[in-house]
């Protein structure tokens, strides 16, 4: 039975993901005010759109009418930039994803799954980060996150609208653009190894990270639609370092990489590993190991260099 599903930020790297496979059997509305998001990456789907920001909550109101669950993805998805410009962070992190448990809650809404972070664990030490951790953010951004999740409870708690929020850890995969100072640094790499360029690694290259590709994300945020609401990570429960990663890499696109080495960023964690045990009660299984993966990212840059152009 075909139901109507938001994504707000659909027009970005995991929105657009998560519309596709949405579309195939669903109504979906797509709500995006393209500063990030691309209609590239909507082609052509079956999808209505809505170019709307999260600031306009009459306007969330009425798109929300009749969805049984609304996926929010929007964010500005970048720790450097909230370091910059905290303000604007809050503004669409916190405020923008009250505005929309507030239309959700208003128009009837089931359901909202929203985007979190791994960031929200911050620096320490202690692996593999476990939802009930204590959380150290780091930055604006993570803090946005954070606050982000204890809103989405709260509205449980007191208005019964079910909420799902999914700490994501670093997810790559097709339609990622590896221009934008929010991308990932696999993109990134793949765009410099392509055009023959030096990949560049912030710090030693020694940091680990946990990687999950865009496909078992999207199937993430599905499987929450359904399952019982609170805090997931949503990761591959396996760690790489940068250095490593990058060799990998080279060794698939049959190329020597001799990374360049800049200072380490604010607000940058230096290790992440993730424990998938909740998430696996929901059903979440990683279907694609990281080699997998990149071959099928790789391929998709290949064959799509003229929209990303």
């Amino acid at each position: 039975m075909s139901e109507k599903y938001v994504i707000t930020g659909g027009a970005g790297f995991i929105g657009s993901n998560l519309a596709e496979r949405l579309s195939k059997s669903n109504d979906v509305l797509v709500i995006d005010d393209l500063s990030t998001g691309r209609m590239e990456n909507l082609g052509q789907l079956d999808v209505r759109f809505l170019k709307g920001s999260l600031t306009d909550l009459l306007l969330l109101k009425d798109a929300f009418a009749g969805a049984s669950c609304v996926f929010h993805q929007a964010a500005i998805a970048s720790v450097k930039k909230s370091v910059e410009d905290p303000l604007r962070t809050n503004a669409v992190g916190i405020d923008g994803t009250l505005n929309v448990l507030i239309a959700a809650r208003d128009a009837g809404v089931r359901r909202v799954v929203q985007a979190s972070s791994a960031a929200v664990y911050g620096n320490s030490l202690e692996l593999p980060k476990k939802e009930d951790m204590l959380a150290e953010p780091m930055s604006p951004y993570a803090v946005s996150k954070l606050a982000a999740e204890h809103y989405a409870r709260v509205f449980q708690q007191l208005y019964g609208l079910k909420t799902v929020s999914l700490r994501y850890f670093n997810v790559f995969g097709p339609k990622q653009d590896p221009s934008s100072e929010y991308s990932g640094v696999i993109s990134r790499f793949i765009s410099a190894l392509q055009s023959d360029e030096q990949p560049v690694i912030y710090g030693d290259g020694e940091q680990t990270r946990d990687f999950v590709y865009v496909a078992d994300v999207v199937s993430a945020n599905i499987l929450a639609s359904r399952a019982v609401p609170g805090v997931y990570n949503i990761a591959c429960a396996g760690s790489i370092s940068l250095n490593t990663l990058v060799k990998v890499m080279g060794k698939i696109l049959a190329k020597e990489v001799r990374p360049r080495y800049e200072s380490a960023r604010a607000g940058d964690i230096k290790h992440s590993l993730a424990d998938i045990s909740r998430a696996k009660e929901m059903g979440y299984f990683p279907k694609y190991d990281l080699e997998e993966a990149l071959i099928e990212t790789i391929q998709w840059f290949e064959n799509n260099k003229n929209v990303l152009d």
